[in-house]
């Protein structure tokens, strides 16, 4: 079966806005110097005090990336101070949008029913969730990956329409992995992926297994990209470190072509 395959570049707190113009005018270079294989799909992930001006440089020069965002708040507008909406990011043609990543559930405490809000939110405002889920090292020693992982779909996933949930894209991130350098293997990436899907089955049915994207993510670089990709159940990376380098970043996207 044909897939999309989703190259997504989250940024953290990385690149201010001159910075950020920066990236994508060197990344339009590197794209129409060498274009994205057919059926490969890149969002980029900035700090909200880039969005806009990134949102300006890929429609000014015509970048073939998506605009994406890092987080969202669960509610569209209130007295939430520091906070940034869904409704909001949607209104600058936003995408994607990284939902229950690691970091803020360890940083910033968000909890299961958090998550699942801040997806409701996404979903609203019809934009794609990317939903993030993953496992401790302590866990995956203790045997608790699996379980771990099932819990954090169950939560975000459970009782939604088929349709709704094959439309999604889950990025399995080893926390373990993540700004360590330390990768999980391709064999780690595609058993995990595999029972993403076989979990998003029995929570949603076949369909939607078939058609949502599973991403991994965890010190991804342009060495390791084209054997994750080559997974069967790998749609695509959620890539950190890597993604802040336009060379890297597209090196990356193109993995595997």
């Amino acid at each position: 079966m044909s897939r999309q395959v989703i190259v997504s570049g989250n940024w953290k707190m990385h690149h201010n806005h001159y910075e950020a113009i920066q990236f994508v005018q060197k990344l339009a270079a590197l794209l129409r110097t060498s274009p994205l294989p057919a059926g490969r799909q890149a969002t980029l992930h900035p700090t909200f005090t880039s969005l806009r001006s990134v949102q300006a440089a890929v429609e000014s020069d015509a970048v073939p990336v998506l605009l994406g965002a890092q987080d969202c708040h669960a509610e569209d507008r209130g007295a939430y101070t520091g906070e940034v909406s869904a409704e909001m990011l949607s209104k600058l043609n936003v995408s994607y949008v990284i939902v229950g990543h690691s970091e803020r559930r360890a940083y910033c405490g968000e909890t299961d029913e958090v998550v699942r809000a801040k997806l409701d939110a996404v979903l609203r405002h019809s934009m794609t969730p990317i939903l993030c889920v993953g496992e401790t090292l302590e866990q995956r020693q203790a045997g608790d990956a699996f379980a771990k992982v099932s819990s954090e779909l169950a939560a975000a996933l459970g009782k939604r329409p088929s349709e709704v949930v094959g439309a999604l894209v889950v990025a399995y991130e080893p926390i373990w992995a993540i700004g360590t350098g330390q990768s999980a293997s391709s064999s780690d990436a595609e058993e995990m992926a595999a029972y993403v899907r076989r979990e998003v089955a029995r929570l949603a049915g076949g369909e939607a297994a078939v058609s949502i994207r599973v991403q991994y993510g965890g010190s991804v670089t342009p060495e390791s990209a084209a054997e994750l990709l080559a997974c069967d159940n790998v749609d695509g990376l959620l890539v950190g470190g890597a993604s802040l380098d336009a060379d890297s970043f597209a090196a990356i996207a193109r993995a595997g072509s």
